[in-house]
C-alpha cells in the first residue's frame, strides 16, 4: 500500500523571483522549487544525481535547470539528466492556489 500524499502550503507566488531555484525542506527532503518564465512553478529534488550538487544554485534555461558543480542538465519537468549524462532526480506536484505554492509530498 502507497502512503497516502500530503498537499503542503510552502511559499506566496510573488516571493519566489523567475528563474531563481529556492531549496526549502520538507518532512526531511531537500526540494528544489523554480518559478518559470511561462509562469510554471516545478519542483525537483535538491541533489544532483552525479556529484549531490545544489540544484536551487544552479542556472534555469526554460525547463531545464544545469547543476552548478559538473554542468549536468536537468529537466525540471521529468526529472531526468539530459544525455550524454544519465540520472533521475524526483519530481514534485505543485501548485498555485490562492496565489500560494503547495506542494505534494
Amino acid at each position: 500500500m502507497e502512503a497516502s500524499k500530503e498537499k503542503i502550503k510552502i511559499i506566496k507566488l510573488e516571493d519566489l523571483p523567475k528563474q531563481i531555484g529556492k531549496e526549502i525542506h520538507v518532512n526531511g527532503e531537500a526540494i528544489a522549487l523554480f518559478h518559470l518564465t511561462n509562469g510554471e512553478v516545478q519542483a525537483i529534488g535538491s541533489r544532483c544525481p552525479h556529484a549531490g550538487g545544489p540544484l536551487a544554485e544552479g542556472i534555469v534555461s526554460g525547463e531545464f535547470v544545469f547543476c552548478p558543480l559538473h554542468n549536468r542538465k536537468i529537466s525540471l519537468v521529468t526529472g531526468e539528466v539530459q544525455e550524454p549524462d544519465d540520472g533521475c532526480v524526483t519530481t514534485y506536484e505543485t501548485e498555485v492556489i490562492d496565489g500560494y505554492v503547495h506542494i505534494t509530498v
